[in-house]
């Protein structure tokens, strides 16, 4: 049996997929959650109009899960040292699995690295790559990457969680694969705020582009392998976050543009990356325009307009 600890979106269509090959746990901290996805065989609150097969137990009690299973941790990253703390008794010696992207704001650490950190006896591992709840849960193909430092036992998971309709690759390029996820939202906000300013598809493929190449001098930084950036976890994650309104970093992007309201209960993981990214870039004396200028719009410090002429007046160089 898989646990998956959060039932929003991607932890619920994580359940559905990984259910048609077995049993499944799927856990809420919230026992009115739980009971209404017990009644109507439905997660309404978070994805609406999909069934959720028999082989999918509800629970709000962490305190159940089986010995040496496999949890999969699908929580907001900024809630993630919270839950570990509060149930490190319960998870040591699992195998971990962060199925949630970005920074924590004043640590700067990733998901494995908050996992190493809090529970040091439970193998940490993280899932990331192009995909949306709503496409894999209703069984539509889906490419994704394991990260784990351990190889035997990212081997092991990778088996487990491969499924009809998602495939699996691994690495031990755990910082990489972490990078590239936190990253990409970050850059998906800015592309949302060009194309809701009106400023069109050319300026959102300069964005991308140029954001890949910060993307790639920070993760090098801290010591990535440049080719995990330009795979699954990296370029892929990238482009399907850019492109879509599926994505809700590029929403709460186009929001911006077009200085519109954006509901704050919707988690959007980039703006507290892109603030975490910044401290850490400053610290380590790597150049990131545009992830500066994005911060300073997520804080409300510039418009679209202004952010743009302060990047295209940038001293001219080689590519």
């Amino acid at each position: 049996m898989i646990t998956v600890l959060g039932a929003g979106a991607f932890g619920t269509a994580l359940a559905i997929s990984l259910a048609r090959k077995g049993p499944v746990q799927l856990w809420t901290h919230d026992p009115d959650h739980a009971k209404a996805m017990q009644d109507t065989r439905r997660n309404d609150r978070r994805l609406p109009g999909v069934d959720l097969s028999e082989n999918i137990s509800i629970s709000e009690n962490i305190d159940t899960i089986p010995a040496q299973n496999p949890v999969l941790l699908a929580v907001p990253l900024q809630q993630l040292r919270g839950v570990l703390t509060e149930r490190a008794a319960t998870l040591r010696q699992h195998q971990l699995v962060a199925c949630c992207k970005g920074m924590e704001l004043g640590s700067g650490s990733g998901p494995v690295q908050l996992i190493n950190s809090v529970v040091p006896d439970a193998v940490g591992a993280i899932l990331t790559g192009p995909s949306f709840a709503a496409d894999i849960a209703r069984g539509l193909p889906t490419a994704l990457t394991l990260a784990c430092a351990d190889e035997a036992a990212s081997g092991t998971l990778q088996q487990a969680l491969n499924t009809p309709n998602l495939r699996i690759y691994r690495t031990t390029d755990v910082i990489g694969a972490e990078l590239g996820g936190a990253l990409k939202n970050v850059m998906a906000i800015g592309c949302g705020a060009v194309i809701g300013a009106g400023l069109g598809d050319s300026a959102r493929a300069a964005l991308m582009t140029r954001g890949f190449a910060e993307m790639a001098r920070m993760a090098t930084a801290l010591g990535a392998q440049p080719d995990t950036l330009s795979g699954l976890s990296g370029f892929g994650d990238l482009v399907l976050t850019c492109t879509s309104d599926q994505s809700r970093n590029y929403r709460f992007g186009a929001s911006l543009g077009q200085k519109e309201w954006f509901d704050p209960t919707i988690t959007v993981e980039g703006a507290a990356t892109a603030r975490a990214v910044c401290d850490r870039a400053s610290a380590l004396q790597v150049d990131m325009p545009i992830t500066r200028a994005i911060t300073a719009l997520i804080n409300g410090d510039l418009q679209v307009e202004q952010a743009m002429d302060m990047l295209l007046s940038r001293p001219l160089k080689e590519e």
